[in-house]
Parts: structure tokens; sequence; C-alpha cells
């Protein structure tokens, strides 16, 4: 029988603690929502003065980064050079800012961030899966 890593509530709130910490630091208004490998939405933070289209978005970001396995950024990168097509992916989000979560070759979830910039999204994102690897 093959064994499944899943994300916790308890792995998502140092995600999120630490992604929270980094749009902090920065003083940068955001959405961080974190999604399980289905996509259901496991933990959702709104900091301050965010503006409530944000929460949406962070959602989406999540549930591509779940459902494509990789970083919203490689579509951002796609349609920017011109492959409008993936435009037509249904749950794709182009706009970076989310990202998968992988434990031991296996997609738990995704991380997604809006609110800001979108590198500063991914920046913010990136801050909290670092943050669960070092407590792994």
């Amino acid at each position: 029988m093959n064994k499944k890593n899943v994300l916790t509530l308890d792995d998502a709130k140092i995600i999120a603690t630490a992604a929270e910490a980094e749009a902090t630091r920065n003083n940068w208004p955001v959405v961080i929502a974190i999604v399980d490998d289905g996509a259901h939405l496991i933990h959702l933070l709104r900091l301050d003065e965010t503006q409530f289209g944000s929460v949406e978005v962070a959602i989406q970001k999540a549930r591509a980064a779940i459902a494509f396995r990789r970083p919203t950024k490689i579509w951002e990168e796609q349609v920017g050079a011109g492959s409008i097509r993936y435009l037509g992916l249904p749950g794709t989000l182009p706009i970076e800012g989310g990202l998968p979560i992988a434990a031991e070759g296996q997609f738990i979830g995704a991380v997604g961030v809006s609110g800001v910039r979108s590198h500063q999204d991914a920046q913010i994102a990136r801050a909290g899966l670092d943050a669960l690897f070092k407590n792994a």
C-alpha cells in the first residue's frame, strides 16, 4: 500500500506565520491562502489594509499551483512571451505568487499570495515554504 503525505493545519500555520512575518517586515498588505492537495482551503490570512479583491486571487493562485503542480510564474512568463493559449486552461492564473508544496516527492498543497507586485507575492510565499521545510 502506498503512503500519502498530507499538509496539516499545523503545517499551514507555520507557512502562514512565516509568510506574514515577511509581508510585515516589508510593510506589504497581502492575503495568504494555503490549500491542500485537492485545492481545498486550509488556512486564509488577510492582513490589515489589504484590498478584498486579493482574497479570491490568493486562493486561485494556490489552487492553480496545486492543480498543475508548478508555480504560477510559469504561466505569467508564457503569457508574457505571447503564448496566450495558456489563458484558456481551466483553473490557471497567469500571475506569479502561487507555489506548490511538495514533500518527499509528493505534492501536498500550495500557497498563494496576493496584494502587492507579483514577484513580491512570490517572495512572501517562498518565505512561508522555507519556514515549513526548515522545521521539517
